[in-house]
């Protein structure tokens, strides 16, 4: 029972990366237009992002009904998800409740459920967690109604990855540009150096920002799904589409010569301490927010640091304005191409409540991922969105990436694994990465623990 992305590949999808890639670059030079003066930026949310959004989704009458909602999100993700269900709410009458979820959510819920309290509704972060939902009878298929919204809303693509073996249970609320590099734009003026192109050329960018005394590249190793990330995006950039698709289903193994070729060229920035921010012991004690703040704080610990989209919620933590002092670049080419990885979290019914329903017919509609998309932080699967809706020029670019790629994408590798591999603290892929960035040199050592818990988890 698996859910196949394998179709999001040939010729068109190069075509649709590219594109893609060129409208994340065009972003770059945009930035300075926009200014990044977040008075200004409020100005555009109010343009349309915050206000109460025109009905645009009939949702039926719920006085009184509880409705609760676990979620992994904390700190301003959960804030800012509590705003669509606060608007949720006034639209129903429904009560709704945020439940905090620790990682891995199956683990959590499957707690919940024997203990005879499910919640209605899971935002799962893995198409694996989706996977095992469905397998274990937890999730319930979406109604007509949300199935409405999906056809109207969403690529065939972003709908496929929330279906397995032909069921639609899944609706991907929020996604995520994985393959992005933001940088602290004095740090680089300092060092005189401009954005990177290419691999060669981001490991030379940063011998250079750390001869001129600035730590370059900022890593939050005590999030492992921070190093898969890494690793996802050299392999799709060096080894391509197709082994990409393979390693993902695991029809090839993690000891495949293409996974040591990634490993060898990951060991060029992880085996160097001086490019490191903290080196790898400091990097394996921060957290990835820490790994953001700490590039864009007043008197900075590093120039650069990799994540999706949503590292400018956490710059928005600090005194740094995008645009100017925080500006974007896409992931180097490693191979030919630079890679684009995607990622997201998917509502799923865990109950036949109306509540759940109408919850995940809400969520697949424009008018929900309206409020997030004005409060920042947030790309949004919903080709029917406006992109006025975003707050600034950066995300905007990002959000025209994400369409303009249709369904020719490639979803977050470790995503889709069985979620004992692929996303659990302390286990499977997230663990191999720690200790790999612990010691870069064992490349055939990690590659032979990467496939040992494989083959456990897809076995099982």
């Amino acid at each position: 029972m698996r859910t196949t992305l394998r179709t999001h590949k040939g010729r068109r999808g190069r075509r649709a990366r590219r594109a893609a890639l060129a409208v994340i670059a065009a972003s770059t030079l945009a930035l300075t237009a926009c200014g990044g003066d977040k008075d200004k930026d409020r100005g555009n949310e109010g343009s349309g992002a915050t206000t109460e959004p025109s009905s645009s989704v009939t949702l039926p009458k719920l006085n009184g009904e509880e409705v609760q909602v676990a979620a992994v999100w904390t700190g301003p993700e959960q804030e800012n998800f509590t705003k669509v269900l606060d608007e949720f709410e006034k639209r129903t009458g429904a009560k709704v409740t945020f439940v905090p979820a620790q990682d891995p959510i199956v683990n959590f819920l499957g707690t919940k459920i024997a203990g005879g309290s499910p919640p209605d509704v899971a935002m799962l972060p893995q198409v694996g967690a989706l996977q095992q939902a469905v397998q274990r009878k937890w999730a319930k298929p979406v109604d007509a109604a949300t199935q409405a919204q999906l056809d109207k809303n969403y690529s065939q693509g972003w709908k496929d990855i929330g279906a397995v073996d032909g069921t639609q249970y899944g609706v991907y609320f929020k996604a995520a540009n994985k393959s992005l590099i933001w940088y602290n734009t004095q740090a680089f003026e300092d060092a005189g150096v401009e954005e990177p192109k290419t691999w060669k050329d981001f490991l030379n960018t940063a011998e250079t920002i750390s001869a001129s005394g600035v730590p370059p590249v900022s890593i939050g190793g005590a999030d492992g799904w921070t190093l898969t990330d890494w690793f996802e995006n050299i392999y799709l950039s060096q080894a391509g589409p197709e082994k990409y698709d393979q390693l993902a289903q695991h029809e090839i193994k993690w000891t495949d010569p293409s996974v040591k070729n990634a490993l060898t060229t990951l060991a060029e920035l992880f085996g160097k301490k001086e490019l490191i921010a903290g080196g790898q012991d400091g990097a394996l004690q921060t957290e990835f927010p820490a790994s953001v703040t700490q590039t864009f704080a007043e008197e900075p610990k590093a120039a650069m640091v990799f994540e999706g989209d949503f590292v400018s919620v956490n710059i928005g933590q600090t005194k740094a304005k995008i645009g100017t002092d925080a500006k974007v670049f896409p992931f180097p080419a490693v191979g030919s191409e630079s890679p684009v990885v995607t990622g997201g979290d998917a509502a799923v019914a865990l109950k036949d409540s109306k509540g759940a329903k109408a919850l995940l017919t809400f969520l697949a509609s424009t008018d929900a991922a309206k409020i997030w998309a004005g409060a920042g932080g947030f790309v949004s699967p919903n080709k029917s969105l406006d992109v006025a809706a975003y707050p600034n020029d950066v995300q905007r670019d990002i959000a025209k990436a994400l369409i303009a790629a249709g369904d020719d994408f490639r979803f977050d590798m470790s995503d889709q694994a069985p979620q004992s591999f692929g996303g659990t603290p302390g286990k499977g892929e997230w663990k191999a990465l720690q200790d790999f960035l612990k010691n870069p040199k064992d490349i055939a050592g990690t590659q032979q623990r990467l496939e040992s818990d494989a083959a456990k988890a897809y076995k099982s």
